[in-house]
């Protein structure tokens, strides 16, 4: 018997198969065709499989998405934007399969309650900074999913001082100038010439001006946006992970910065802002996490 984790990602698709945690180097990844998205979904599912029976598989995917349709909206696969009904084809492919949906984020809050930072905590914020911006909520040891499943789009909380267009359709959005995209395309506006985040992470670790000041910004806003966030859950513990939390004191000193300027009221005193340890993984570790209490009969995913 085997179980699965899958991730629907902004860049692509990674699957793995589960035991008690997930082992990096096991990880498949297929970055997102241009077309017949399923197909190529399918397929790496089947191949990590390796024709055996499999019992459950846990996902974790972009927003937005309808947790109880198990239907899937990401906007980076363009045949799915209107919705993918993505549980029923995992379970038409895996028949004796129990799977379970949830949003990125969620599944970020899951991985950091059971194999990070947050574990010793009862409410906090798990973020990622990549691609785009999601969060884990945690209130009472709890990770909250929301009426639909969309809890945790911390990406669409709006920062006091930014105009920026997002792609939502909005102005002002966190995701508008702390994503990843975002902070290229702001970069690039400005004359620099990189066209990854890995370079934006090189370039702030050799000091790159532009770069300094692209991140600056992002910094600036997510601590902003972490500090409006913090009294509402009067949380204590804020965990930051992805590919952009990467980039070193270029984005981490504005960003605490912000936090200290902003999150003045005293029950925030102890608040504190740290980098995750779970290396990128949070979103497919916490997709195992769903595998694991699916495949044990758990209807809710969310239990402490």
């Amino acid at each position: 018997m085997t179980i699965l984790a899958l991730e629907i990602g902004p860049e692509g698709f990674a699957a793995v198969r589960v035991d008690n945690d997930v082992e990096v180097e096991d990880i498949r990844r297929v970055p997102i065709p241009s077309g017949a998205a399923w197909a190529t979904c399918r397929d790496l599912l089947r191949e990590v499989a390796q024709d055996e029976e499999v019992t459950a598989v846990g996902i974790g995917s972009s927003g937005p998405i309808d947790m109880k349709a198990g239907v899937v909206a990401p906007a980076e696969i363009p045949e799915w934007r209107t919705g993918f009904a993505l549980v029923d084809a995992v379970q038409k492919t895996f028949p004796v399969a129990a799977v379970q949906l949830a949003l990125d984020g969620v599944c970020l809050g899951l991985a950091e309650r059971n194999y990070g930072a947050t574990n010793d905590v009862m409410d906090a914020l798990s973020v990622t900074v990549s691609q785009r911006i999601s969060a884990g909520v945690m209130v009472g040891g709890f990770v909250v999913v929301g009426r639909t499943g969309n809890a945790g789009h911390l990406g669409h909380v709006l920062v006091p001082g930014f105009d920026d267009l997002c792609e939502c359709g909005g102005r002002g959005c966190l995701e508008a100038v702390a994503s990843g995209g975002s902070i290229l395309r702001w970069a690039n506006g400005q004359g620099w010439g990189g066209s990854s985040i890995e370079a934006v992470v090189q370039a702030a670790q050799s000091g790159d001006e532009i770069v300094g000041a692209a991140l600056n910004r992002a910094g600036t806003a997510l601590g902003r946006a972490i500090a409006s966030v913090a009294p509402l859950l009067d949380i204590d513990l804020v965990v930051i992970g992805g590919s952009v939390a990467k980039a070193g004191p270029a984005l981490w000193k504005p960003l605490t910065a912000a936090v200290a300027t902003h999150a003045r009221l005293g029950f925030l005193t102890g608040l504190r802002v740290i980098p995750s340890n779970l290396d990128g993984i949070g979103v497919l570790t916490g997709a195992s996490v769903l595998a694991l209490m699916a495949d044990q009969g758990a209807t809710n995913p969310v239990e402490p």
